[in-house]
């Protein structure tokens, strides 16, 4: 073989692996998302599904370039702590945390892997980021402030429903570990507003029945759901147990499930807000360097079906406030 003939040979075959490499598909990034509901509760469904269709319009498409693994809860404590240990050791890019609990079983787990957060109260007392400007570990996402809305919920409700003097605190200890924070800001408003606050822990549909009707054996009751995805679980329970015993519920129990009313952050937007912070990890970015992110809107949605059936009127000038009113 000629000397030409062989160098260019000899680049050919240098050439080749590397025009090979580059034409090597795009390596499909793996995420893991670890959602606090039942895989066939409606609000679950949208939540994932919103964090998918928000990872799409960054370019991240199932099937594609991510492959994404769920698992749901459905608010039972043992599963959360057996479900992040599955996920983790499929050593994903990143993990999508729906819950507090979600977030504490997956940090039991790693310390390393990127975990953002939705929807989660409280982040630095709970102990799962050093500041909201700086969160200094693995972990990051988007908060709910939502302890100072506690004395919102107190005005509303009296507004609504003026006879109102006791509210009971309805909540599961078992699943809401910081709940003392939302009752302590309740206790602060209510005395203000001349009300009484008592204590209804709960830990099953037959709980919420029993603490309900014991609310409503005297006049001038209220009930207060405390956000938490054990009452968003058993929220028609509660929906239920509220009309039937004809008490003014607040909270996040979903008026469109037959709730009185709620004003709460969007939660289909927090998953859709996560699926930035995810695409910017997957980018490279560290989620120590990424802000915790506080919602800056709040959604009032009330029923007028379910205050007809408890024989209130709902004042003209809070339908007037409301985002969405449900006939």
């Amino acid at each position: 073989m000629r000397r030409r003939e062989f160098i260019g040979v000899l680049c050919g075959a240098a050439a080749w692996p590397l025009a090979g490499y580059a034409q090597q598909p795009e390596r499909v990034r793996r995420i893991g998302v670890l959602i606090a509901l039942a895989e066939n509760d409606p609000i679950g469904q949208v939540h994932a599904t919103a964090f998918v269709q928000a990872l799409e319009r960054f370019g991240w498409a199932p099937g594609k370039n991510i492959r994404i693994d769920y698992r749901f809860a459905a608010s039972d404590p043992t599963l959360f702590k057996p479900y992040a240990a599955e996920l983790v050791a499929m050593s994903p890019d990143a993990i999508l945390a729906g819950s507090s609990a979600a977030v504490a079983a997956l940090r039991q787990q790693t310390r390393a892997i990127p975990i953002v957060f939705a929807g989660v109260g409280d982040p630095i007392g709970q102990g799962f980021v050093q500041s909201l400007a700086r969160p200094g570990g693995n972990i990051t996402g988007f908060s709910i402030s939502d302890a100072p809305l506690m004395g919102k919920w107190l005005q509303l409700l009296k507004e609504i429903a003026p006879s109102v003097m006791r509210v009971a605190v309805i909540f599961n200890p078992d699943t809401f570990p910081q709940a003392q924070v939302y009752i302590r800001a309740i206790e602060a408003a209510a005395a203000s507003l001349g009300m009484t606050v008592t204590l209804a822990p709960v830990h099953d549909d037959s709980g919420i029945e029993e603490a309900i009707a014991a609310q409503a054996r005297e006049p001038g009751g209220g009930l207060i759901g405390l956000p938490n995805i054990f009452l968003a679980t058993h929220r028609d329970a509660t929906n239920a147990a509220a009309v039937r015993h004809r008490l003014p519920l607040i909270g996040n129990v979903v008026p469109r499930a037959g709730g009185l009313m709620s004003y709460w952050p969007d939660s289909v937007d927090g998953y859709s807000q996560a699926a930035s912070y995810i695409d910017r990890i997957l980018r490279g970015a560290s989620p120590a360097d990424l802000p915790v992110q506080e919602p800056t809107k709040y959604s009032l949605i009330i029923n007028l079906k379910t205050a007809k059936a408890l024989g209130l009127t709902v004042p003209p000038g809070m339908l007037d406030l409301a985002d969405e009113v449900i006939e």
